[in-house]
């Protein structure tokens, strides 16, 4: 009967199969390729075999979820049931109302991170008195304050709630971009790039944690990858726009790129107003003035949205969602040195492409096409990179494989970078364009990445840190990328290249070295849990004091 009982806690500690496999001490080598099969379809509907089947853990969880205050607990309903199509039906409801919105939140972030690309392909620099070194000191406090407000904006999110924050901060920025248009001299860019990065630097671990709240562990990834098209989307639709609005040199005495600036600006300004009223705290809580007296959900909808959640992974209500992460907590996340190898791959992998992507334009015209040209060349990389971004992803999701897939990033952008080191000077400027448009293309693995960070975090307080952390060290990377390619380099670019090309080489071996990490640690505590009675093990997982991947029953993703 423990046996059993044990059995199902193990089982019910993840919806992934990885961890399920895992976790369960009696698995056989078939129950593994069955498990792995199942990986293929989705896991609507509730069943009778989850993690809260055993009274005595749904038990020890309701106290847990009571001490923490968790803002949904008066749904968790151990024995409720529902429908597969029931769920699908809500989760693409959740779709509409959460997923779409926070897209477009991320559109208003990165619409003032890259218009600065296309605003120097209109001679800001030259109407600035600047030359391409103080571009690149600009980028670089830019991205040295974005990195800086990552864990303190975090922890004030995670404080106040998402739903409060973000859109403070969105307003900020909007209105802080806009002063670009009055841009004079040096000082005053650094001015503004260093607010800018303050003010922008929480906003993507903030709204990650955020939809987390209201989606599954196996959701998260292909969301996310819908989610990081904006950025490709943006790239596009920032293209045309300033290829239009870069045309209104002249009027009222501005240059162009001041008008980019203002009026990108203002429709920034108010998707960050309405995001006040289209952000609810979390699924119990939609009822607001602005979404409507009764909220978005119905009471079987809440629910549903709560018990799966909850069923999927426990751990998501072992905080209240306006209780702040303390300096104790903060610490105890940071020390969780199991989640370094995933920074680590953080800081170097976007590298390669970050140089090439914020001089694209920039490159195109000293190489002889006009600024028309320049913007809208860009466009079909972008859109390639939509298109790889999506299927890296569903391919992860679909081999239930993070480190192998995600290597395909460097893989793909090693030929490319290769070719402009080799490419003759003399070379076409459509063969430097080709080259460049196959670098940009390449399949990004943010998406895999981020879900994966989330899911080895394993609790509430580790995933509100890491998301903020992992995210540090990307920018941490960019900061190095935006200093690839000097003035004295310009404008083919081949020492930066040469330096881009080793750094790609590491990078795939990187991530085989992660997942080997991984493997030798899962392999550890397969022995420790190997060497515990099913009495052991059920004491263990019902009065441990260990958390989050500190857990025996846990297994790391890879």
């Amino acid at each position: 009967m423990a046996s059993d009982r044990e059995d199902k806690v193990a089982k019910g500690s993840d919806s992934d199969p990885e961890t399920k496999e895992i976790a369960t001490p009696i698995a056989t080598k078939s129950s593994r390729n069955s498990k792995e099969t199942a990986v293929e379809a989705d896991d609507y509907g509730s069943t009778d075999d989850h993690v809260f089947s055993d009274p005595l853990v749904a038990e020890r969880w309701r106290g847990v979820y009571e001490k923490a205050g968790y803002e949904n607990r008066h749904r968790f309903d151990p024995d409720y049931k529902w429908t597969a199509e029931e769920e699908k039906r809500l989760v693409r409801k959740i779709d509409a109302r959460i997923m779409v919105w926070a897209w477009l939140m991320f559109c208003a972030l990165d619409m003032h991170r890259r218009n600065i690309n296309r605003a120097i392909s209109d001679n800001f620099l030259p109407e600035t008195g600047m030359n391409t070194n103080d571009f690149n000191y600009g980028q670089t406090i830019f991205l040295a304050c974005f990195l800086a407000a990552e864990l303190p904006s975090g922890l004030i999110s995670k404080k106040l709630g998402a739903d409060v924050w973000i859109p403070t901060i969105m307003v900020g920025w909007s209105i802080t971009a806009m002063c670009q248009a009055f841009l004079k001299n040096r000082a005053a860019f650094y001015a503004i790039k260093a607010l800018l990065g303050l003010l922008m630097g929480g906003f993507i671990p903030d709204i990650v944690l955020w939809l987390t709240y209201f989606y599954k562990s196996r959701e998260l990834p292909l969301r996310l990858a819908w989610f990081w098209t904006a950025l490709s989307t943006v790239n596009i639709v920032g293209s045309l726009l300033a290829a239009g609005i870069l045309q209104m040199r002249g009027i009222n005495g501005w240059s162009g790129w001041q008008w980019l600036f203002l009026i990108e600006g203002l429709i920034t300004t108010l998707i960050g107003i309405f995001s006040w009223g289209l952000m609810p705290p979390g699924p119990t809580q939609t009822r607001h003035w602005f979404r409507g007296k009764n909220g978005w959900f119905t009471e079987h909808e809440e629910l549903i949205l709560v018990n799966r959640l909850l069923r999927d992974d426990p751990s998501k209500g072992d905080m209240n969602n306006r209780q702040a992460v303390g300096p104790i907590l903060l610490l105890k996340a940071v020390k969780d040195w199991e989640m370094w190898p995933l920074y680590i791959i953080g800081l170097t992998t976007y590298i390669p492409p970050g140089a090439p992507s914020n001089y694209l334009s920039y490159i195109l015209r000293q190489i002889g096409f006009s600024v028309f040209q320049a913007n809208l060349l860009a466009i079909p990389s972008q859109f390639l990179f939509a298109v790889n971004l999506l299927i890296v992803t569903w391919v992860s999701r679909h081999v239930n494989e993070r480190s192998v897939v995600s290597s395909s990033s460097n893989i793909w952008i090693f030929p490319w970078v290769l070719g402009l080191v080799l490419l003759p000077e003399g070379a076409s400027p459509w063969a430097r364009y080709a080259l460049l448009t196959g670098l940009l293309s390449y399949p990004y693995c943010h998406a895999i990445l981020v879900g994966w960070t989330a899911k080895n975090s394993n609790a509430v307080r580790t995933r509100a840190v890491s998301a903020a952390l992992y995210n540090m060290f990307v920018q941490s990377g960019n900061i190095i990328a935006a200093n690839i390619y000097r003035d004295d380099d310009q404008p083919l670019y081949r020492r930066g290249n040469r330096v881009l090309l080793g750094i790609t080489v590491f990078n795939v071996v990187l991530f085989y070295l992660v997942k080997a990490f991984y493997l030798w640690r899962n392999r550890l505590r397969d022995r420790k849990w190997g060497a515990m009675t099913p009495e052991e093990q059920e004491g263990y997982v019902l009065t441990t004091k260990d958390e989050g991947m500190q857990r025996l029953d846990f297994r790391f993703a890879h």
